[in-house]
């Protein structure tokens, strides 16, 4: 039996974008949004004109991989929260495990294109803010255990986190993504609770990172 035209058509533009964002994603992760739409388009394997049929312009690029990132690393933190028992020990979790979760912080909170493309959508908004939630009960959960030092917010970690891994550069991948696991893992013990420097000011929350709101 003959395939469907249309199903055909559909499957074959639904793999286009799948491999579109797959491209925009790796390369969003190192070198940000800015890089020029043919070289994504290249690493897709696709045309620049299939490129921008799926996505008419840069700024509808960055919000479809900033989209597909967050629900991606909202599934994944509603995963955790569900399977741990410590707060502690799903912060940790959620801190060590996902390309994913680098790069939507990385959108949300590095990169100025970004944050003027994506503070206005609502859409984006509302899936940044349930995982801030999550992020925000982990820390709560964590420093009631005694285990996350009291004087930092969830503002911090996500600040930290994102600054950290913008950081990590080196010519190969694999010594990339062990410098990266491996500054997590100091991060993550900085963050433990223990004695240690008191830090200036008070805890960032997830309210001080609200791109609706103007902080010039």
């Amino acid at each position: 039996m003959t395939a469907d035209p249309e199903t055909t058509l559909r499957a074959d533009a639904r793999r286009n974008r799948d491999q579109i964002l797959a491209a925009a994603k790796s390369i969003f992760a190192v070198s940000g949004p800015e890089v020029p739409m043919e070289e994504i388009a290249r690493a897709a394997g696709v045309g620049v004109g299939t490129l921008y049929r799926r996505f008419p312009d840069r700024d509808a690029l960055v919000r479809a991989v900033a989209m597909d990132n967050f629900e991606r690393v909202l599934v994944d933190a509603r995963a955790i929260a569900a399977e741990e028992t410590s707060p502690w020990r799903a912060l940790e979790r959620l801190l060590r495990q996902s390309v994913e979760l680098q790069l939507s912080i990385q959108l949300a909170m590095v990169s100025h294109r970004a944050l003027v493309i994506l503070k206005g959508d609502p859409e984006v908004r509302r899936l940044r803010d349930e995982i801030l939630e999550v992020v925000d009960d982990f820390v709560r959960g964590a420093q009631a255990e005694g285990k996350l030092r009291p004087d930092v917010g969830a503002g911090d970690i996500a600040i930290l986190f994102a600054t950290l891994l913008r950081q990590v550069r080196a010519k190969a991948p694999d010594v990339a993504e062990m410098a990266a696991r491996r500054c997590v893992g100091i991060m993550i013990d900085g963050l433990s609770a223990r004695p240690g420097t008191e830090l200036p000011g008070r805890p960032i929350t997830s309210h001080d990172l609200d791109p609706a709101e103007d902080h010039a």
